[in-house]
């Protein structure tokens, strides 16, 4: 069968042979391109068909001389010679039989596409951005066999092309970003600085704000890559978007970007928080809400941490994010001495879940703020319903091991604070008997008589 196929060929080369004897290659507007005289030209244009047989063959060893002709004597001549070079040392480098080989076919590729893109590369179809394009595709598969600085050009370089026309392909640029990105981070590049990286962030970023759902994958890529790298810290996202809101003040998705990014990297800069208090303002959440009374009280501004845990216990619906609201609120009041605006948040705290700790913490605290003079054991009384909210908070605490001792230490101060058994004597109250608490935060309370 394959001395048919040989047979075959041969005759096509015959046949080639006799049709390019008979044509008149004399047109220079015709056959220019093909060689300086007449006698060229048919050679060449052999040569075209002898290359096109050998690969339709596979007879890839054969088709190697006739595409170097083609490239030494008119390169310029099809764009035929190269998508057929490019058939043609794919399949040397599939076959291969070592590391070394398999690295020179690659190189012949790549030198392929690169004098491809110099005679053909100003076409409007299929131009510089189509054959860059190519070239790095072909190399990302071959990219064993490439080095790593090569590849980060020719994935910039494909890349600069398309931007030249106004697009990017979403998987290469992505690809292309992570890449650098990379290299920062490990010093695999000292080319490559966080100057670099912010720069291109900013000149790809417009080019990803629309991006269609089945591209979506990409610019998550595209985007994790920018906060993941350490070109991307504080210092470096603080100057970059201090210059793009103070030109766009108004740009609510650059300020939430801005925000995501500096929130990811943990930022706690003056700056990031201003801009924090503005993206609230515009789209309030709980999470927002909380880290900004968070921020406050750390600043020591308890009355506007208050106001954005209020704003936010407001408009939640999810019964876990409300219980740690009431529980934020009740502490920050309690700390502010406001016994009664804790005790009330700590008893709503209770009513949407009756074993949460926070709740009888404050509570018992609140009891153990007022006294009842009127209980005639020296106003003592509400230290029984302290005691008993507490420990009833350590029990609740057991996950929280340092809150359960804050907890029992306070519990064991307010027993220290009962009334003596002689106290109790002469009010007519004997231990183990039930007692009705009648003033102050604990009134209402029934609890029970003990001694100190």
């Amino acid at each position: 069968m394959k001395s048919v196929k040989f047979i075959l060929a041969a005759a096509a080369m015959l046949i080639t042979v006799s049709a390019s004897a008979q044509n008149d290659y004399s047109d220079d507007v015709k056959y220019g391109k093909w060689g300086a005289t007449v006698e060229e030209r048919a050679a060449n244009i052999e040569a075209q068909n002898l290359l096109k047989d050998a690969i339709d063959n596979k007879q890839y060893d054969e088709a190697i001389p006739h595409l170097n002709t083609l490239l030494q004597n008119c390169p310029a001549a099809s764009v035929n010679t190269f998508t057929r070079g490019v058939t043609l040392y794919r399949a040397k480098i599939q076959r291969s039989r070592s590391v070394d080989e398999k690295k020179e076919y690659v190189q012949r590729l790549v030198e392929l596409y690169d004098l491809r893109a110099q005679y053909f590369g100003d076409r409007a179809e299929k131009g510089r951005d189509f054959i860059l394009d190519a070239k790095a595709r072909d190399m990302i598969k071959y990219q064993t066999s490439v080095e790593a600085a090569d590849l980060r050009g020719a994935l910039k370089a494909a890349i600069d092309a398309s931007i030249e026309k106004n697009y990017i392909k979403y998987d290469l640029a992505s690809m292309y970003f992570k890449n650098i990105c990379d290299a920062y981070d490990y010093n695999q590049d000292e080319t490559i600085t966080s100057t670099l990286i912010l720069d291109e962030y900013e000149r790809l970023s417009p080019f990803f704000n629309e991006v269609a759902e089945d591209d979506a994958q990409y610019k998550e890529l595209f985007e994790n890559s920018f906060a993941n790298s350490s070109a991307a810290n504080c210092s470096n996202l603080e100057a970059l978007f201090k210059e793009k809101l103070a030109a766009d003040p108004d740009n609510e998705e650059l300020l939430a970007k801005a925000v995501a990014l500096l929130a990811r990297r943990k930022c706690t800069s003056e700056f990031y928080f201003d801009l924090l208090v503005k993206y609230y303002d515009i789209n309030p959440s709980a999470d927002t809400a909380i880290y900004l009374a968070e921020g406050f009280l750390e600043r020591g501004d308890n009355e506007k941490a208050l106001k954005y845990l209020r704003e936010t216990l407001a408009i939640v619906t999810d019964p876990a994010a409300k219980e740690s609201l009431y529980a934020k609120i009740a502490v920050i009041e309690l700390s502010r001495g406001n016994y009664s605006s804790a005790a009330n948040t700590a008893r709503q705290l209770r009513a949407l879940n009756p074993q949460n700790p926070y709740s009888f913490f404050v509570l018992g605290q609140c009891y153990a703020s007022t006294n009842c003079p009127d209980d005639k054991i020296g106003g003592t009384s509400n230290m029984w319903a302290a005691y008993d909210a507490m420990v009833s908070a350590s029990n609740y605490f057991k996950a929280d091991p340092e809150m359960q001792r804050v907890s029992m230490n306070l519990a064991n101060s307010y027993k220290a604070s009962f009334p003596t058994q002689e106290a109790c004597f002469f009010a007519e109250m004997p231990e183990g008997s039930t007692y009705t608490i009648t003033c102050g935060f604990a009134a209402g309370i029934t609890t029970t008589v003990r001694y100190r």
